[in-house]
This record gives structure tokens, sequence and C-alpha cells, in this order.
């Protein structure tokens, strides 16, 4: 199982158990921040990840039915050096106050329920 303590640097506090939980359905995460304008990434909490066309419908789906506050999802090619990269998926999540109201439930139980 992966835990927080598993990441260098160590994940944004407000979006460590979204990463965990996507983590936790299989999702290949790579960047992550819990967003504002206070020295981070992102002005929204975003996930970014790796994938083919179908993972990003899988992440959102596993989001949405883990209650978590989904705004976008977003397929990207950054533009580095003049040279497009990617494409990676992210995910946006409403701001950051929604990010530190509990998940309805286990995203994994939702969906990979036990028989």
């Amino acid at each position: 199982m992966t835990t927080s303590a598993s990441f260098d640097p160590p994940l944004d506090p407000g979006i460590e158990r979204h990463v965990l939980a996507l983590r936790e359905v299989g999702i290949d995460t790579f960047e992550s921040c819990e967003g504002g304008g206070d020295g981070h990434a992102y002005l929204e909490p975003t996930i970014r990840f790796h994938g083919c066309r179908a993972e990003g419908y899988k992440a959102l789906a596993a989001a949405l039915a883990g209650g978590l506050p989904v705004s976008e999802l977003r397929r990207v090619w950054p533009v580095i050096d003049g040279e497009a990269t990617g494409p990676y998926w992210e995910l946006t999540f409403s701001p950051r106050e929604a990010l530190h109201t509990p998940v309805v439930q286990s995203i994994a139980a939702t969906t990979h329920p036990k028989k």
C-alpha cells in the first residue's frame, strides 16, 4: 500500500488523500498540488497522471463514486522548451476548502466491491 511517506517531496496535505485514493485503484499519478496562490504550482487543486485514452475516464469515475469534489478532467500536452510533451491527464478539484470535507466512502470499495 502506498503511503504519503512514499513520496519525495511529500504530498501537499490538502490533496494527499485524493492522490492516495486514486493510487489505490491503480491510477499512475506523477504530480499533484493542493492549489492556491501562495507558492503552489497550480491555482486549483490538481492531480496529474499517466494513461491511455480510457485512464482519464477510469480516474474520473472512481473520484466521483468516492465523493471527491471533481471540477474538471483534462487531457493536456504541455509545451516545454518549445516542444509539445505528453499527453497527460489532469483531474482538478473544487477549491482547497472542499478538499478538507470527508470522502463519502473508500473509492476502492465503491469501484471494486467485495464479494
